[in-house]
């Protein structure tokens, strides 16, 4: 164990704290990550992690709590998205345009005012890129109310979700409320984007709500599967990011130790990677020279029976 776990690390408070707030994150994350996958609006959650910056950056500058800049941020940007037009694919895109475009810019301003304000707060590090060990415990039964809250939500508009996510037009011949539940989805988009940029910074947040989402879907051949496996390796890539950060400590003397996001999002990417494995030998199989020749040896065998019929 000594190999694996640094001195002192079970022992750390710091570190009992990212645990839980990292493993929350991975697990809202991947929930709503699917469904942005399947809905297609991934677009619409990185401009929302845009719009976190800008909420974080501007908390930071009045002193409140990052994660009430983060969300709150998070859910005027969601609900501007919606105001603007969010039912088809094209006002979809134009609303998330604006609002991204529109957060990008108080998100430099904000930062340009937190640098300028203290060049030692480290705000805009923590921001765009996390400080996970840094994070104050107070905010744990805040952060557990509203991933808690996220799951009611969305397992009330679990059904209607996943009906107007692959069909909106049956949806609503069926008389689902496409825009109600389009907007619950989009606050819900919002949090889970709040609460991961406090784990890992509003830049990198896309990260962990794209990357398991998109690679259970790979793996699996129905939702609720797609869900579970995406849960399991948000938070294993979680924990074992926060593992190799710690451990990071002592690689090298006189350190400072590598990141959390980093860790993370390297270790999501490479899950990701992996995933497409079973799909390249599938086609290699598909195409290659054996089946090529079994391919044109029927082919061949085909021939000379339709001419010997003939």
């Amino acid at each position: 164990m000594r190999f694996l776990l640094e001195p002192g690390f079970f022992a750390s408070a710091p570190v009992r704290t990212a645990v839980i707030i990292g493993a929350l994150a991975a697990v809202i994350s991947a929930v709503v990550g699917v469904f942005t996958v399947v809905r297609g609006q991934s677009f619409a959650g990185h401009a929302l992690t845009d719009v976190a910056t800008a909420g974080g950056s501007g908390a930071f500058f009045t002193g409140i709590s990052p994660l009430v800049g983060f969300v709150g941020g998070g859910v005027l940007g969601a609900g501007a998205m919606d105001l603007i037009g969010v039912e088809r694919l094209r006002s979809r895109d134009v609303a998330t345009g604006i609002v991204l475009s529109v957060a990008t810019g108080f998100a430099a301003l904000f930062l340009f005012l937190d640098t300028s304000k203290s060049a030692t707060t480290g705000a805009t590090q923590q921001i765009l890129f996390g400080s996970i060990f840094t994070v104050n415990s107070s905010i744990v039964p805040y952060v557990v109310a509203m991933s808690v809250l996220t799951l009611i939500v969305l397992g009330v508009i679990y059904r209607p979700l996943l009906l107007s996510s692959l069909s909106s037009e049956l949806a609503s011949a069926r008389g689902i409320g496409i825009r109600r539940v389009g907007l619950l989805f989009m606050l819900a988009l919002a949090i889970a984007v709040g609460v991961s940029a406090i784990a890992i910074g509003s830049v990198l947040s896309t990260a962990l709500l794209i990357g398991p989402a998109a690679t259970s879907l790979r793996l699996t051949k129905n939702l609720r599967s797609a869900i579970g496996v995406a849960c399991a390796m948000g938070v294993a890539t979680t924990w074992l990011g926060i593992l190799l950060a710690y451990d990071s400590y002592y690689w090298i003397p006189s350190s400072q130790g590598l990141p959390v996001s980093f860790f993370i999002v390297a270790l999501i990417l490479l899950a990701y990677l992996a995933s497409g494995v079973p799909a390249v030998r599938r086609f290699a199989a598909r195409t290659g020279p054996d089946h090529r020749l079994s391919h044109l040896a029927s082919r061949v065998v085909g021939t000379r029976r339709s001419r010997a019929a003939n």
